[in-house]
C-alpha cells in the first residue's frame, strides 16, 4: 500500500517542553519536532536554532521572556536545514552565527531546501508566508571554533567533523559541561540523513561524547539530563546509523537495486527503530544517501521537490 508522502500526514500539535539543564541553559523540545537551545549569559542570550518560520520562532521568544528579559543577542544555525534556520528574522537585532561550511551549503542548495522542506513537512510551516524573501544568511562565520562570551559565560562554537551536514556546528558551554548537538544526536526519533556522511558521522559523534558533557540537547527528541542520558543518546544514534549504512552498504556490495536496497533496509531497521519519531518520514531518504555515499558519492546530491516525489513514489508507492 503506498505511503503518504514524507510527513504530509503529520498533521496533529506536538507538546512543547520548555526544560532547565543548568543555570541559565535549557531546552525548548516538542515530541521529536525540531528543538531549539537556550544559553543565558550575564549580558544577553544565544538561540541554538531558530525553528522553521518566524512563527514558531515567536513561541521560542515567549519562552525565553518567562526566564529572563536579557536580548537575545545571537542565534546560531547548527546547519542549514530549512526547518531550523528560516524563523530567523523573528529575532531581531540577533547576530546570525553558522560554520563556513554552513554557508557553503546555503550558498549551493538553499532554495532547493527551502522548497523541498515545506513539501515535505507543511505541519511545521505555520505562517510560511510571513518568511522574508530569500533565505537566511548568516552574518558571522567560522572555519572550526569560535568562542561567544555571554558577558563572563564562554560558547564554544565547533565544526567537529561531518555527519548530519558537511557543516553541523556544537555549541558547547564549558563552565556548565552542556552541549547542544543539532541533529548529530538524536533521542529516540530518526535521525534524518539525506544529506549527511556516513563515513565521518561516527568519529564526529566520539569528539562530542570526548567533551563528557553532563547534559546534551539533541536536535530532536527529550533533553538528554543526565551523563548516562548522554551515553545512551550517543549510542542509540550510532547504532542507527551503523544498522542503516551497514544494510545498504552491503545491498551496494551485491549489486541489488535501491529498491531492493530499501527493502532489506527496512528489515534490519524496523525491529529497532520503527517507533521512533519521523522514522517513515526518513527512511526512504536516508537509504538513497546511504546508497549514493556506498557507491562512492562522497557529497550529497541536492534534493527537490520534484526529486524527493520521484523517490518516494519508487520507494514508498
Amino acid at each position: 500500500m503506498s505511503k503518504a508522502f514524507a510527513s504530509t500526514a503529520d498533521t496533529g500539535p506536538k507538546k512543547v517542553s520548555f526544560d532547565q539543564l543548568g543555570e541559565g541553559l535549557y531546552a525548548y523540545t516538542a515530541e521529536g519536532d525540531p528543538n531549539s537551545g537556550i544559553i543565558v549569559g550575564d549580558d544577553g542570550c544565544m538561540v541554538i536554532d531558530a525553528q522553521a518560520t518566524p512563527a514558531m520562532a515567536g513561541d521560542v521568544i515567549a519562552r525565553v521572556r518567562t526566564v529572563t528579559d536579557k536580548p537575545i543577542k545571537y542565534v546560531l544555525l547548527s546547519h542549514y536545514h530549512a526547518v531550523r534556520v528560516l524563523g530567523a528574522s523573528a529575532y531581531e537585532g540577533a547576530t546570525i552565527l553558522a560554520s563556513d561550511a554552513t554557508r557553503g551549503l546555503i550558498v549551493e542548495r538553499g532554495e532547493q531546501d527551502k522548497a523541498s522542506e515545506i513539501g515535505r513537512f507543511p505541519r511545521l510551516f505555520p505562517g510560511a508566508e510571513s518568511i522574508p524573501d530569500g533565505l537566511t544568511w548568516p552574518h558571522v562565520t567560522f572555519e572550526k571554533e569560535l568562542s561567544v562570551w555571554l558577558g563572563k559565560r564562554e560558547v564554544k562554537l565547533m565544526h567537529l567533523g561531518r555527519g548530519h551536514t558537511a557543516g553541523d556546528t556544537v555549541a558547547w558551554v564549558p563552565d556548565a559541561k552542556v552541549a547542544f548537538t543539532g541533529d548529530l544526536v538524536e533521542y529516540h526519533s530518526a535521525c534524518y540523513c539525506g544529506d549527511a556522511h556516513f563515513k565521518d558521522w561516527p568519529a564526529t559523534l566520539d569528539n562530542i561524547a570526548a567533551l563528557d558533557p553532563k547534559a546534551v540537547v539533541p536536535g530532536r527528541g527529550d533533553a538528554l539530563t543526565t551523563p548516562q542520558m548522554v551515553k545512551d543518546g550517543i549510542v542509540l544514534t550510532r547504532d542507527f546509523l551503523s544498522t542503516l549504512y551497514g544494510s545498504v552498504e552491503a545491498s551496494v556490495a551485491k549489486g541489488r537495486s535501491l529498491k531492493e536496497a530499501f527493502d532489506a533496509c527496512r528489515t534490519a531497521m524496523d525491529p529497532k527503530f520503527a517507533s521512533f519519531a519521523i522514522y517513515e518520514h526518513c527512511l526512504p531518504f536516508n537509504v538513497s544517501r546511504a546508497y549514493d555515499e556506498a557507491s562512492g558519492i562522497d557529497w550529497p546530491v541536492i534534493w527537490t521537490d520534484v526529486r524527493d516525489r520521484e523517490m518516494w513514489a519508487k520507494l514508498q508507492g
